[in-house]
C-alpha cells in the first residue's frame, strides 16, 4: 500500500518534467549554497596551518 502511494507520488514529480524537455534539472531537492565551515572559522584554520609551517621551517632552518 505505501509502494503505490510512493510511487504516484514520483510519476506526478516526473510528469511535471515532460513538457520540460532537455530542461529538466539533474535533482529535484533544493541545493543550499552556504558552506558547512565560517569565514571566520577557515581564516583561523589557515593560519595555525601555515603559522605552524612557517614555525617548523624557522626551527628546521635554525637547528638543522
Amino acid at each position: 500500500m505505501v509502494r503505490s502511494q510512493r510511487m504516484r507520488v514520483a510519476n506526478e514529480k516526473a510528469s511535471k518534467n515532460v513538457a520540460n524537455r532537455g530542461n529538466v534539472p539533474k535533482t529535484t531537492k533544493t541545493s543550499d549554497e552556504k558552506y558547512p565551515v565560517g569565514p571566520w572559522m577557515l581564516a583561523l584554520f589557515v593560519f595555525v596551518v601555515c603559522g605552524s609551517a612557517i614555525f617548523q621551517i624557522i626551527q628546521s632552518i635554525r637547528f638543522g
